[in-house]
């Protein structure tokens, strides 16, 4: 693709954007950015990139910029404004950002999505290549935007990628070599509209496979198998229910890679991450592995050493028999779920923050079931309680440190305080990370106020 002296309208200016700006320049292309936020909420980094030449529309969105555009780029999350649909039907065009990458990254492309459990497999797939010898990096929404590895590419990297709907929504040539599609269920409704739309764009990562490719697909889930018919790629499954005939299973308490030949990996009672939904993750990520040629015993290693990610069930402490878990990262009905699944024991659980579209009458089953209360935070509160209304009791709280002491206050020894709010953190928060932190920190705060009291 040629972009010297290109006019390249970049739309969003978070860490793609800032991204984007320094591979754009590089390439001798006349860049604008656009962004919503003001110039001074955009920071010092802006600032910067405008002193070397990137102009910056701030505060809004001008029509005639998109218009004026030859190339269009969106950072992910980037709705589909009217500007854009009028630069598209100009013959403006609008790819993104992985899109521009994989026109210039050299090397093999592993791509994984689904609605929950990205980042836990992708960061599990990097570590067993890593662990491995290979020069392997961790890219897309967990790691560093893919278009930061382009210039520096080489023939033999693999990039483990973190793929969202979002990203996957403007792609047109795109493609990689292996594709993990973990699960699909309600999310980003508030984007897409629909779930046709949110389902037919995380689509797009395999049926823009060839036969020269691999796709792992999750058997016990019917619409991802669905695309087994749909595509052209190589399939190989995981599976927690039956055996597959190319891919991982689970037979007499062992997970169990079948390609031409059976070996057994490791046992699931080694694998450190809590819950069913990581024994899928572990699964996909081991047939990941293999297919790239790790040995079982290898990939057992790495497994047994991986601790997880920060926000995803993450324990925070226990205090007098109360156990805190973090699960900022849980921001679908679904995900809330599979962290309810993941404990035997009662749940002082926190729901709310910004709707995404959910549905979350789902939850009322496994909330009659697990929780002794829920607690309530945010726009959705409101939402939220309607469709659990007499299901358990609940209490609303305004701030995280009312939270958590209203948590540890209904809570008996034994329990588990569980953030896992089943909404984005947008209402409050910049990002899932920064509500995660200050779960934590009042946590921490509470403890340390009744170790104050008590000396």
């Amino acid at each position: 693709m040629h972009l010297d002296n290109r006019k390249v309208l970049v739309v969003g200016f978070g860490k793609t954007g800032d991204a984007l700006c320094r591979f754009l320049l590089k390439k001798g292309a006349r860049v604008t950015v656009t962004d919503k936020k003001s110039k001074e909420a955009m920071g010092k980094k802006a600032l910067a990139w405008e002193n070397k030449g990137v102009r910056f529309e701030a505060g809004g969105h001008n029509p005639e910029t998109f218009l004026q555009a030859e190339l269009i780029v969106l950072s992910p999350g980037v709705p589909l404004l009217p500007e854009i649909e009028a630069a598209r039907a100009k013959g403006i065009s609008v790819i993104s950002e992985i899109e521009l990458a994989h026109k210039f990254l050299r090397g093999l492309i592993i791509g994984i999505t689904g609605s929950n459990g990205k980042s836990t497999t992708t960061t599990l797939v990097h570590r067993i290549l890593e662990d491995a010898g290979r020069r392997a990096f961790l890219a897309g929404n967990i790691g560093k935007p893919l278009i930061l590895f382009a210039d520096g590419s080489r023939p033999g990297d693999i990039y483990v990628t973190e793929i969202s709907s979002f990203q996957l929504e403007h792609i047109r040539d795109f493609k990689v070599h292996i594709s993990l599609f973990l699960n699909v269920s309600s999310n980003h409704l508030d984007w897409h509209k629909s779930f046709d739309n949110y389902y037919a764009a995380k689509k797009k990562l395999l049926l823009s496979q060839t036969t020269d490719d691999i796709g792992i697909l999750n058997r016990d889930d019917r619409l991802v198998w669905a695309m087994k018919k749909e595509g052209k790629f190589k399939a190989y499954a995981f599976s927690r229910t039956k055996p597959v005939a190319r891919g991982a299973f689970l037979r007499d308490g062992w997970i169990v890679i079948r390609d031409r030949e059976e070996r057994r990996v490791m046992p699931v009672r080694e694998i450190p991450l809590p819950g069913l939904h990581n024994q899928e993750n572990v699964m996909a990520a081991v047939v990941a592995g293999h297919v790239c040629g790790v040995s079982p015993a290898g990939m057992r290693r790495t497994v047994r050493a991986f601790k997880g990610l920060e926000h995803r069930l993450e324990d925070v402490l226990t205090w007098k028999g109360v156990r805190f878990v973090n699960d900022s990262k849980a921001t679908t009905v679904d995900a809330t779920l599979k962290a309810l699944d993941s404990f035997d024991r009662k749940v002082v659980l926190i729901l709310g923050g910004r709707d995404k579209g959910g549905d979350f009458i789902g939850l009322r089953p496994a909330v009659k079931e697990k929780a002794r209360k829920v607690l309530l935070i945010g726009e959705a509160r409101d939402k939220i309680a309607a469709a659990l209304q007499g299901s358990v009791p609940m209490e609303t709280a305004s701030t995280f440190r009312e939270l958590v002491r209203k948590g540890f206050a209904a809570a008996h020894p034994g329990d588990v305080v569980l953030l896992a709010p089943a909404c984005t953190s947008w209402d409050m928060f910049k990002s899932f990370e920064e509500r995660g932190r200050t779960f934590r920190r009042e946590v921490r705060n509470l403890t340390r106020t009744a170790k104050e009291r008590k000396s």
